[in-house]
């Protein structure tokens, strides 16, 4: 099954999930939250393993969106990662934080969105949560042929099992 919690810019949707994973052992997956010095990093849920993304400057190694510019490499990783963890069973969830204007076009979180959106669509044991902002929720819906899903706001997440 497919959640996807969505939600404005900046709203807490990432905190409320980190919120959320705290004492749990059945959720991987990868966060996207700031660090101290307000720069986005990966974050490997089960093993809270932190990865660099987000770089000051710009080289042939880097994605520049907006004033953003993301490590190339740090993506590579997060989908190996992403495609890798799928496959462990003793995950019941597994998140994608999150998918937006650089998976639109392809890039980005693409390549594991891709393979698990379709691999989690029918598995009722196994359940996708995808962050989505909601400007972009129709977009997305439609890049991955997204059908059914599960809704959720930040508040949701507290309750969500």
């Amino acid at each position: 099954m497919i959640y996807i919690l969505t939600g404005a810019i900046r709203t807490g949707k990432t905190t409320a999930l980190f919120d959320w994973i705290n004492d749990r052992d059945d959720v991987d997956g990868l966060l996207c939250p700031d660090s101290e010095n307000g720069k986005r990093y990966f974050l490997k849920v089960k093993s809270r393993n932190e990865l660099e993304l987000e770089v000051e400057t710009e080289s042939e190694d880097v994605i520049a969106i907006g004033s953003f510019k993301f490590l190339k490499a740090a993506f590579k990783e997060a989908n190996d990662y992403l495609i890798s963890t799928a496959s462990e069973t003793e995950n019941r969830y597994l998140i994608i934080d999150e998918l937006g204007k650089l998976e639109l076009k392809k890039e980005g979180l693409h390549r594991s969105a891709e393979a698990l959106v379709s691999r989690f669509k029918n598995d009722n044991s196994q359940h996708l949560i995808l962050v989505v902002r909601d400007c972009l929720l129709g977009a997305v819906l439609e890049h991955y042929a997204i059908a059914e899903y599960s809704l959720l706001e930040k508040g949701d997440i507290e309750w969500f099992e």
